[in-house]
């Protein structure tokens, strides 16, 4: 190869040209870098060029000759003065942070830290040890392929269409390894990989339940925490980001794994199916001060993360160690240029922000105007990506729950825990409940928000599984070798008499049963609902609560239609189908009575008591855990709306152990002739006309239909 040339400070990274590749990385506080190259093996460093280019901070440099698959890395030269932030060792080969893929296999090794581990000084000793045998390298790859943004939804060439409004959708949250590991009709080779999520096999299941959207934890270049590694495990969940513009190879079958899940998402797409990503760019995996040096703590610590007053230190908001400082113009640029990539060449259709609120960080704190949510606004690359926040994080201030801005959807974990604790505990929660129901419109209406914008969920990958939350009132962690002591300790759970699995029969069905209430209440209200995979088919994780490092089958979805999995599955899809066919329990606007029924001059919402009269405020505070009914209007639509009327609906939930008898003979009745589809007590009931009134069991849902109106 000819001699370096001065080369382009953008874009950065390393892209490849017809002549060479333009080598381009941000440290404004280095005084010098290294380019590395090594051999094909990635084993021996072959060379080393210094880039004498600096533009803006971006150091930069063109090297004609070289060619796709040239491995190589950075040595960046600068004080090493941890009491002021810098953490500068030429001796760490550091990952280029825009590398689209990597090389080699990440080894735990004290030479990977910028300190001597064991000094006396700690983080303030400097170690000489040359890393580059123990990490990964990075990868020079093809120029990025054309666009796959506009008509991938398109039935007409040319003419795109417009993403489907998420609270339209049912989104599918699972892990790619976890979801096809167990999957028959995937070849062996196949399972746990982003081409499985492709495959017909796994395909037919998500069309079967009625998922249109597939949510995928983390899928970003990964390492595995030191000490999970020291006991045998890993970091199954893959919340420990490196690379954020490469898929992980781990879930790969061939070297490029970012195209064999670009090709798993066209396959998805063409089946109407929706693929979001989980994605954290709120913390990197280098850990605290202690952690090693990988790529950002040696390229510029001070630019990249959030330190302390004593700089020494870092601000720990995300509860792992670090916090990337999205507020820094470079960061957040990093951070919108590996959103666009996904978005335009994977053909990514949105993104789940883990621990969003650090993402709104300014110099005072969370601001819902923060420079990161402006970036975002204007992008035109990302104008129509779903954009859903984990709505906290672990800093000062940091639950914002109702506070993003308006075109975000948030986590709603005040639905997962009123629901949870209507059906377990006999609290009085008629309330809140009736608020969870409607789309929580106390937390999202305020700042003009439809009710799409609450995505409801009971479980998620971190806490219970939905079996868990009626089988454990206490968390069992002890696989994770903590002594059980990670894990949320506040579960809003019930065992139901006893703790874990048990044969006796009566207990099991009470489980099922509890397992569809809450299903109910998901599938039946306003807003996003968000499945957690697995939950359909019973699966349990053994009341392991916090299972990041679980990679076995105790995060695996088991796929054996064994009867118990067989029966919710077939209630769960029959949910989800009731859902789809009803735009009442979908709609655009919140539902507070404001307007009427065309046919019966009856408010768009009404809430019933068990004699069927309006709720008093005593009825509001029932013991015993009470019954409500909701009753939806659907030919009751605002004049501004072009929704169609749709059928009327009456949904009734009682969470007392009562059998009540409900009159179907009332005035605040649109009708007296129901159509009984969904009874929660018995699943396996076919379609039932009622007139007079209609047993609603203790612990369960029914759901009527008008059939006739009076």
């Amino acid at each position: 190869m000819a001699s370096l040339l001065a080369g382009r400070h953008s874009p950065l990274g390393a892209t490849r040209y017809a002549g060479g590749v333009n080598f381009a990385l941000f440290s404004q506080h280095a005084t010098a870098v290294e380019l590395c190259l090594f051999d094909a093996d990635g084993q021996r460093e072959i060379s080393r060029i210094e880039l004498t280019e600096c533009t803006d901070g971006i150091w930069h440099g063109f090297l004609p000759g070289a060619v796709t698959g040239l491995i190589y890395g950075y040595r960046v030269h600068g004080p090493y003065e941890p009491t002021a932030g810098h953490r500068f060792n030429p001796h760490k080969l550091l990952l280029d942070p825009y590398a689209r893929r990597w090389s080699g296999e990440f080894i735990w090794h004290d030479a990977n830290f910028g300190y001597t581990r064991g000094h006396a000084d700690k983080d303030l000793s400097f170690d000489t040890r040359d890393s580059a045998p123990y990490v990964m390298k990075s990868v020079v790859c093809e120029p990025p392929k054309k666009s796959l943004r506009g008509g991938k939804y398109s039935r007409d060439a040319g003419v795109p269409a417009p993403r489907k409004r998420l609270s339209d959708a049912v989104v599918y949250e699972g892990h790619v390894k976890g979801l096809t590991t167990l999957l028959s009709g995937v070849t062996a080779k196949r399972r746990g990989s982003y081409q499985a999520l492709g495959s017909k096999a796994f395909i037919s299941q998500l069309k079967n339940l009625g998922v249109s959207v597939l949510e995928l934890l983390p899928v970003h270049g990964f390492v595995d925490d030191e000490f999970l590694v020291e006991k045998g495990l890993s970091n199954y969940w893959g919340y420990q980001s490196l690379g954020f513009f490469l898929a992980a190879a781990r879930y790969g079958v061939s070297a490029d794994a970012t195209a064999e899940l670009r090709d798993a998402v066209a396959k998805l797409h063409s089946a109407d199916i929706q693929v979001m990503l989980d994605v954290v760019y709120n913390h990197t995996g280098e850990g605290n001060e202690m952690g090693p040096t990988l790529c950002y703590r040696g390229i510029d610590n001070v630019s990249y993360y959030r330190l302390e007053r004593n700089p020494r230190f870092y601000v720990n908001d995300s509860g792992t160690g670090n916090t990337l400082a999205a507020e820094h113009p470079r960061v957040m640029q990093m951070i919108n240029d590996s959103l666009r990539l996904w978005v335009n060449e994977v053909g990514i259709d949105g993104f789940r922000f883990d621990l969003a609120s650090i993402l709104g960080r300014e110099l005072h704190g969370f601001d819902r105007h923060a420079g990161f949510f402006d970036a975002i606004a204007q992008d035109p690359d990302l104008a129509d990506a779903h954009l859903v926040a984990e709505p906290w994080d672990l800093g000062p201030g940091g639950y914002q729950l109702g506070q993003y801005p308006a075109r975000w959807s948030e986590w709603n974990d005040q639905f997962r825990d009123t629901v949870r604790r209507f059906w377990n505990t006999d609290t009085d929660l008629l309330h809140e409940f009736s608020d969870r129901l409607l789309g929580s419109s106390s937390l999202f209406e305020w700042q003009g928000k439809e009710p799409g914008a609450s995505v409801n969920f009971i479980t998620a990958h971190d806490g219970f599984t939905l079996r868990d939350v009626v089988s454990y009132a206490y968390k069992h962690n002890e696989a994770n070798g903590e002594d059980s002591r990670d894990g949320h300790g506040t579960n809003h759970s019930n065992n139901h008499g006893i703790e874990g699995e048990t044969d006796n029969a009566d207990i099991r069905q009470l489980r099922l049963k509890q397992q569809r209430n809450m299903l109910c209440s998901l599938f039946l209200s306003q807003g996003t609902p968000m499945l957690l995979a697995g939950d359909e088919r019973n699966r349990t994780q053994q009341g392991n609560n916090n299972a990041y490092c679980q990679d076995n089958a105790l995060t695996w979805i088991d796929w054996h239609d064994a009867a118990e999995a067989a029966s919710l599955q077939k209630f769960t899809k029959k949910l989800i189908s009731f859902r789809m066919q009803h735009p009442v329990l979908r709609r655009s606007w919140y539902l507070h009575g404001d307007h009427r029924s065309t046919s019966t001059d009856l408010p768009d919402v009404s809430w019933l008591n068990s004699r069927a009269t309006l709720m008093s405020e005593a009825d509001w505070h029932q013991p015993g855990g009470g019954f409500v009914a909701l009753q939806l209007m659907g030919d009751a639509i605002p004049e501004t709306s072009n929704a169609q009327a749709t059928d009327t609906l009456l949904l009734l939930f009682n969470a007392s152990r009562e059998d009540i008898a409900f009159p179907l003979v009332s005035t605040s009745l649109a009708g007296r002739h129901w159509t009984l589809n969904i009874d929660s007590h018995e699943p396996e009931g076919s379609l039932q006309s009622v007139s007079e009134s209609v047993l609603v069991t203790g612990l369960s849902v029914a759901v009527l239909e008008l059939s006739q109106s009076v």
